[in-house]
Parts: structure tokens; C-alpha cells; sequence
């Protein structure tokens, strides 16, 4: 095994304090392992370096050496090498660190210079963060009062510009908010792939547009909205909806493919008011796609399952789960004495049951929900999702956990789209119940006509044509109302957590299957997360040293190697790469 390259490591000296650095490191990064914060707008790690803004001007020397013989020149007054120091101020983004570079970012000259550039920023940028949509989470805002002078000598009228211009169908701009940083034109360009931003007009008239005939419509659009530092663009969605300092953040998983983007859902009372990306460099780096963010909305659905139900009528959840246990456990006959050969041609639905998981369900669910098929004496099946992936952050897996069926041993082989052998098993008399976890039979093939030959006991959270067909229907939670874990396309084990509570009298998806595992004979098992984890580990070799509690915010990369051979959706590997902190552009 080849040892991975050492970094090479520069000494620089930031206000004074030594510290070691990757060389090629800029001087705000720099800067920010020392501990000190140097001001910036234009500049983010993971585009390319500009120098817009000027924001991050900062005082530069070097140590002096004699021209002609390269020997350092020493300060008589200090008995140390004399630093040589630039006569005017340089911007920090594009200054790479060096060895015996200096730097001073809170000299006079580098406070005069954030004032001057903040007064320039605000000669027509309107003064109403009261009202303003980014109040709250505004750079220009904060930077203002800790570097700004605190008075303008500017008397003459702003310059107005267009208070609302819809770049595309889910980003609103207010011009005269931006400060032509070119966060939102490089993103576009670099990581989204879609160049469809520009400047247009020169000095105060200077606005951001979109190309004629083209609109900002990616489906990570979105993306330019998190990282512009003042409130110019903004999100139609969640534009002047809610004041940032009243919601509550709480770390989730996208769950609309196997990518496994990690985001923040912002939430108040009980109520989902957007999700953004949170930072992950090993799998989404800050960015998340648009798709994503809108998936909240499930939860407040018309379609939204509300409560249990037995033949079509509403009942209390005890009942229904019983009903459930009663139509399982009821099918279930006793091993065949010894001597007696077993049916292999009812496999897998010895008993006449079926069930049917879902590559939706969380590592916990799933793993119940093989405690279940083996107390029933019955093996479980996926349905396959698979759509378009855009090389970025969407895969063409569209169910976030088909690897944590493998890995919990709820699947030995990957889910098909269709649901052939189970109608094959319907129509042959074999299956009467069938079990389904949130999944629409019909959208896996079967048939109305199908669907009426049996009992379909039905686990989810929207209505659908097996929610309608079902015997006994037990409402589910979504995602934003439970905690749990998901197994990614990189066999990264990745948590999220319970940000809303889910609506009144529908128990959690654990409570609901320990207690049909428990109805099945399979023993009492623990719905408590901490609890239920003990279980797992001791169970599943692959997450023998894990528990929920212990897991971080950025995942546990799982050995994937029995599963390596197993042939994955074409397509659907990340193509997105971590981006590293890029060198200055020159």
C-alpha cells in the first residue's frame, strides 16, 4: 500500500503569532487557523478567487535579504530580521502563504481600508437591514458594524435600482442589495454548470442578470441564495416568510437519492420553513439541489395520511396494529416436524404472506423490519427507484437507504423496479397478506385487480391506490418527524434527527413494527434509538462498533467490500468532487 503524500508545510506569521500552514494557502485561510477572522465577500473556499470585493486587504512583508548575497538583513533596533513591508495594502484571497510571509490584519492601514471599501459598499446600498430578508445572516450587515466607520460622508440621492427581478422560477433579486461580489456567477459557471449570470452596465449602474433568453433555473439555483453575503438574492419560497433568529436549526439527510446531501431544516412551533445545505466536504462540500428543499412540504400534504384505519374506516392505532398482528401472525403455521420436507415453491412467501420494505425507511426501520420477516418465516423485497442522475448531487438511485437493506441483511441482492414475483405469487393463490412500508404496490406493477385478490396491510405517510386498497392502514412518520440513519452510495453511515413532532396520535415507525415483531413472536425490541442500537450492533457484524449516539455529524465511512461486486445503478456515483480550497487566480 502506497503512504499517502505528506503536505508540505509553510511557517507564516499572522498579527504576530508563528503558525504552520499547507503551502499554497491563502492568507484568510491562513488566518482563520490562527484564529483570527479577516473580513471577506467576495471569497469562498470552494470557487475560484477573484478579489471583488476588496475587503480583505491586509499589510504584507517579507523577511529583507541583502540583493547581491541573499543574507538576512538584520534590524538593529530589534536584533532580528528586518521585515520588508509592502507600502500598500494587499488582498488576502489571492495571497498565498509562503514561508516567512507576514502579515498584520489589524493595522491602521488594513482598519483604514475595510472602512473606506465599507463606505463604498453602502454610498447606494439602501440602509433598511430592518427590513431586509437576510437580516439576521447578512455579512455586509455584521461586517458594517465591526468595521465600518459608523458615519457616511455621502449626501447625494442613491442610485435606484429593481427591487424584485426573477432571475428564474425560485430566485427573486433585489438589486439594489447586491454588491457585485460574483458568488452567484461563479457558482453557476463552476459548480452548477449552467453560465447563465453576468454583470451588465459599468460603475453605480452595474446589475446582475441573466443572459438574454435564459433564466437561472438549474436545479441547484438555489445554492446562489446561501452564498450571497447580503440580501440581493433571496428565495422565493421562503422570501420574507420568517426572521432567521426565531427558527430553530436541526442537521438532516436529503432523502431524495442515494447521495445522502446533509442539510439543515429551520423550523418554529411545529413548523418547516426551508432547508439548506450543511456542510459535508466528504459527500455535498455546501451545495444541495433544489429538489431537495421542497420536500418539507410533504408534511403538511392534502394527501397526508392522518389516521389509522381498518377496511376504509378510522380507528384508533392500537386497533389497527392489532387488526395488523391478526392478519400476519394469524397465516403463521408451526415448523414441520422433522422428517417432513418444506415447500421450497412458497418461498419467499411461506404462510402466504409478503413484504414488501422500502429503500426509503431508515437503517432502523429496516432492521426491524427483518426481525419481522424472520419471525414470519418470510424473506422481504425492495422496490427499485431509478431516475435520471445529474452527475452533481442527484444520483439515479432515488432511494436514499438501498445499502442499509444490505448491510442490516433485510436484501442479499439489489431491488428490482418491479414486483414481478410477488403478482406471479398473487395470481397463483400463494400470497394472501401482504405487508407494504411505504411503498405503492401499483407504481411496482401490480394491478387494481391484483391488489383486490389480497389483505394489504399498508405503512406510510400519503395516500395512494395501496393506501386505498389496504385492509388496515397504519399512518408513518416522514423523515422530518423521526431520528435516524441512512447508509449513502459511498456505504457512509449518515444520522438525522427529529426537527418537527409529527401530527397528533400517529407513534413512530419503530413503535409501530416492534410491536408487530413482538405480535409475531420475534421477542420484544426496543423502539428507543439508544437502546435499539445495542441490538444492531450486536447484530449486523458491519456495525459492530457503532452506536447513534457516538456517530458524527459527517458520517462513518462502512466497509463496503462484500458488496463491492454487486451491480449498482449505472450512473449513479457521485460524480460531484470535494473541492479543495483553491490556489489565488492571477
Amino acid at each position: 500500500m502506497i503512504a499517502p503524500a505528506k503536505t508540505e508545510l509553510v511557517t507564516v506569521n499572522i498579527d504576530g503569532k508563528e503558525v504552520s500552514v499547507p503551502k499554497g494557502t491563502n492568507v484568510i485561510e491562513a488566518a482563520r487557523l490562527a484564529g483570527v477572522d479577516v473580513p471577506h465577500y467576495c471569497y469562498h473556499p470552494k470557487l475560484t478567487i477573484v478579489g471583488n470585493c476588496r475587503m480583505c486587504l491586509i499589510e504584507m512583508g517579507m523577511p529583507a535579504v541583502d540583493p547581491a548575497t541573499k543574507a538576512p538583513i538584520t534590524d538593529t533596533a530589534t536584533g532580528k530580521q528586518k521585515i520588508n513591508w509592502i507600502p500598500r495594502p494587499q488582498i488576502g484571497c489571492a495571497t498565498n502563504a509562503s514561508p516567512g510571509l507576514h502579515v498584520k490584519t489589524n493595522s491602521p492601514m488594513a482598519r483604514e481600508s475595510r472602512e473606506g471599501v465599507t463606505e463604498f459598499l453602502l454610498i447606494n446600498h439602501p440602509l433598511d437591514c430592518p427590513i431586509c430578508d437576510q437580516a439576521g445572516e447578512c455579512k455586509l450587515q455584521e461586517h458594517s458594524t465591526a468595521y465600518g466607520r459608523g458615519y457616511s460622508r455621502f449626501v447625494e440621492q442613491k442610485n435606484v435600482k429593481p427591487k424584485r427581478t426573477e432571475l428564474g422560477p425560485r430566485v427573486t433579486l433585489d438589486d439594489e442589495r447586491c454588491i457585485l461580489c460574483s458568488r452567484c456567477v461563479r457558482f453557476s459557471k463552476e459548480v452548477a454548470k449552467d453560465d447563465v449570470l453576468g454583470f451588465v452596465d459599468r460603475g453605480s449602474y452595474s446589475t446582475l442578470t441573466c443572459y438574454p433568453g435564459k433564466q437561472l433555473a438549474n436545479n441547484y439555483s438555489l445554492n446562489t441564495v446561501d452564498i450571497c453575503p447580503v440580501g440581493a438574492l433571496t428565495s422565493t419560497d421562503f422570501r420574507f416568510k420568517m426572521r432567521v433568529w426565531f427558527l430553530k436549526q436541526t442537521p438532516s439527510i436529503d432523502p431524495e437519492s442515494s447521495v445522502g446531501a446533509n442539510t439543515e431544516v429551520w423550523s418554529r412551533e411545529g413548523v418547516i420553513y426551508r432547508i439548506t445545505p450543511r456542510q459535508n466536504d466528504a459527500v455535498n462540500d455546501t451545495w444541495m439541489a433544489d429538489s431537495g428543499r421542497v420536500l418539507y412540504k410533504q408534511v403538511k400534504a392534502d394527501n397526508r395520511l392522518l389516521a389509522p384505519t381498518i377496511n376504509g374506516a378510522a380507528t384508533a392505532a392500537q386497533m389497527a396494529i392489532k387488526a395488523a398482528a391478526d392478519l400476519l401472525v394469524g397465516r403463521v403455521v408451526p415448523d414441520e416436524p422433522r422428517g417432513k420436507t418444506a415447500h421450497p415453491e412458497d418461498s419467499p412467501y411461506r404462510n402466504g404472506i409478503a413484504i414488501v420494505g422500502s429503500g426509503r425507511s431508515s437503517v432502523e426501520e429496516q432492521f426491524l423490519t427483518k426481525k419481522l420477516a424472520d419471525a414470519l418465516k418470510v424473506s422481504a423485497q425492495l422496490v427499485s427507484r431509478v431516475g435520471a442522475g445529474d452527475k452533481i448531487l442527484v444520483s439515479a438511485d432515488r432511494n436514499p437507504n438501498v445499502r442499509g437493506a444490505l448491510v442490516t441483511g433485510l436484501i442479499t441482492a439489489l431491488p428490482a423496479s418491479q414486483l414481478t414475483s410477488l403478482a406471479a405469487g398473487i395470481d397463483a393463490g400463494k400470497v394472501k397478506t401482504v405487508l407494504s412500508l411505504g411503498e405503492d404496490l401499483t407504481a411496482a406493477g401490480l394491478t387494481a385487480a391484483q391488489l383486490a385478490k389480497v389483505s394489504i396491510i399498508y405503512l406510510g405517510t400519503h395516500k395512494n391506490a395501496t393506501s386505498d386498497a389496504a385492509k388496515v392502514g397504519i399512518p408513518t412518520l416522514t423523515v422530518f418527524e423521526k431520528s435516524g440513519t441512512f447508509v449513502n452510495q459511498q456505504f457512509r453511515l449518515q444520522k438525522f434527527a427529529k426537527a418537527v413532532p409529527g401530527p397528533a396520535g400517529i407513534n413512530d415507525d419503530l413503535v409501530t413494527l416492534a410491536e408487530l415483531v413482538a405480535a409475531a413472536g420475534g421477542g420484544m425490541v426496543s423502539f428507543d434509538l439508544g437502546t435499539l442500537w445495542t441490538a444492531i450492533a450486536a447484530a449486523v457484524p458491519a456495525l459492530a462498533s457503532v452506536s447513534y449516539a457516538s456517530l458524527s455529524s459527517t458520517g462513518l465511512l462502512l466497509d463496503a467490500t462484500p458488496w463491492a461486486a454487486l451491480p449498482f445503478v449505472e450512473g449513479e456515483t457521485l460524480h460531484f468532487k470535494p473541492a479543495a480550497v483553491p490556489a489565488a487566480v492571477a
